[in-house]
C-alpha cells in the first residue's frame, strides 16, 4: 500500500443538520429505503456539559447517503431506531455511543464493532483513524473529538469531521469481516457483538463520590463524609447548570477541603481550588457542604472502604492462600500464552476478573465440565469457554494449586 489518502469531503458534501419532526421524516423513509448496514456514530460533550448525551448523530448507509441528526431539535428517534430493527448497525466502540443512542431511541438488536474486531484481529492501533488508514488506506482529519458538541449552530469544519467519522465505517467492516474470516475468528467477533448487543443497560455506580481523583489520600471516615457531602453538592449543582461537574469545582479541590477540615470560609479560601475567583456566596455553599459532614453523627459517617465483592487483590493472595496464588499465576501464564498464539489482547479472550474469581473459588471438581459452567456463570462466550476451559483445568490442578 502507498501513502495514504487524505480524507477531506464527504462523497455527497456536508448534509444539512436535521433539526425539526420534518427533516427527520424524511430521513427516516430515505434510510428505511437503504440497503446492507448502516453506519451510526454519536458526538457528546464530555468535559463541557452535564452527563454523556448525544449532542450530534452520523448515520451513513448505502442508497441513503449521509444524515446529521441533532438530537437536541429532534430527541426522541425511536421512529428511526424502528425503521432500521432489521439492519446490522456499525459502530466503532460501541460500548461508548450505545448508552446516549439508547437515551433518544436508537437501540440496534445487531451491529458490528470495527474496534473490537480490529483487537480480536490482532491490529495494534484500533483508535477509527489507526484503522482507516491501516485497512483502507485513507487519512481521517481527527481535530474535532474534543470540542463541545453543544455548540450550536455547529461550525462547518465540525459536520465535515463528522460527517467523515461515517463516510468509511461500512468498507471498513467488511474489510475486518474479510481479515476475521481469514483467521478463523469471524465466529468469534458474532458472538462477542451479539453480546454487546444483548447487553442490558448499566445499573447506576454505587456510591458514584468514592471514584473522586486523589481518593486514596483520604482515610478517616470524617474526612470521607466531606468528600461525599462536597460531591453531591457539586453534582446537583452541575446538572441544574447543565455543565461538567468538573467545571463546577475539581476533584482537587473536595480532596483538599476534605483533608483540611475547614472551619470557616476564610480558612476554605485560602485552599487549592477555591481561589480569588470563587464569590463569597460560593464559598458559603461549599463551606455549608463541609460543616454538614462535620456535624455528622459517627454511626452516619461512610465506612472507609466499599464492601469487597469477590476476591482480594492478587498482591494478597500469597499471604492469604498460596495456593490460590499459584492457581492464578499459572491461569495467567496459560492465558497469556495463548493470547499471544492468537495474536489478540489477554482480555478480549478472557475477563480478567473472570480468571481471578475462578483461582479464588475454584469449583469443588476441577474437570472441563465444571470450568464451562463456571465461565459461561461469569458471562464468558462459547468460543472463549470452548478456548480457555483446558489451560484452566490445567492451572487449576497443577501441583501447588
Amino acid at each position: 500500500m502507498g501513502a495514504p489518502t487524505p480524507l477531506l469531503e464527504p462523497r455527497e458534501g456536508i448534509p444539512p443538520v436535521v433539526a425539526d419532526e420534518a427533516a427527520l421524516a424524511e430521513v427516516v423513509a430515505a434510510f428505511a429505503a437503504g440497503s446492507g448496514p448502516v453506519a451510526v456514530d454519536a458526538e457528546r460533550a464530555s468535559g463541557y456539559r452535564y452527563g454523556q448525551r448525544a449532542y450530534l448523530v452520523q448515520l451513513r448507509r448505502e442508497g441513503s447517503g449521509t444524515a446529521l441528526i441533532d438530537p437536541m431539535g429532534c430527541p426522541d428517534l425511536s421512529g428511526l431506531g424502528e425503521a432500521l430493527s432489521g439492519v446490522e448497525w456499525v459502530l466503532h466502540a460501541a460500548t461508548q455511543d450505545l448508552p446516549c443512542l439508547r437515551e433518544i431511541g436508537l437501540v440496534p438488536a445487531r451491529l458490528f464493532d470495527t474496534e473490537l474486531a480490529g483487537r480480536l484481529a490482532g491490529f495494534p492501533r484500533v483508535g477509527l483513524g489507526a484503522m482507516v488508514e491501516n485497512v483502507l488506506g485513507f487519512v481521517l482529519e481527527k481535530g474535532h473529538s474534543a470540542v463541545d458538541w453543544s455548540t450550536r449552530p455547529l461550525p462547518e469544519p465540525w459536520l465535515r469531521y463528522a460527517a467523515l467519522d461515517v463516510e468509511l465505517l461500512v468498507d471498513l467492516r467488511d474489510a475486518l469481516e474479510k481479515e476475521l474470516d481469514r483467521q478463523g475468528k469471524l465466529e468469534w467477533a458474532l458472538q462477542e457483538f451479539d453480546a454487546i448487543a444483548a447487553a442490558p443497560p448499566a445499573e447506576p455506580r454505587k456510591d458514584p463520590w468514592r471514584r473522586t481523583s486523589g481518593m486514596h489520600k483520604v482515610r478517616r471516615r470524617r474526612q470521607l463524609a466531606v468528600v461525599r457531602e462536597l460531591w453531591e453538592t457539586r453534582d446537583r449543582i452541575a446538572q441544574r447548570r447543565d455543565v461538567s461537574p468538573g467545571k463546577v469545582l475539581s476533584d482537587a479541590a473536595i480532596v483538599e477541603a476534605s483533608l483540611a477540615l475547614p472551619a470557616n470560609v476564610h480558612a476554605l479560601a485560602v485552599l487549592n481550588g477555591f481561589g480569588h475567583r470563587m464569590g463569597r456566596r460560593q464559598l458559603e455553599q461549599w463551606q455549608a457542604a463541609v460543616d454538614r459532614a462535620k456535624a455528622l453523627p459517627d454511626s452516619a459517617l461512610p465506612q472507609p472502604g466499599q464492601p469487597v465483592t469477590g476476591p482480594p487483590p492478587p498482591r494478597a493472595w500469597a499471604d492469604k492462600d498460596p495456593a490460590a496464588a499459584a492457581r492464578l499465576a499459572a491461569a495467567r501464564a496459560g492465558v497469556t500464552a495463548l493470547a499471544e498464539q492468537l495474536n489478540m489482547p489477554q482480555e478480549n479472550l478472557v475477563s480478567p476478573d473472570t480468571v481471578r474469581r475462578i483461582c479464588w473459588e475454584p469449583p469443588k471438581v476441577v474437570d472441563a465440565g465444571s470450568v464451562e459452567t463456571a465461565l459461561a456463570g461469569y458471562g464468558a462466550r462459547a468460543w472463549q469457554v470452548e478456548l480457555v476451559t483446558p489451560l484452566l483445568v490445567s492451572a487449576l490442578s497443577a501441583k501447588g494449586a
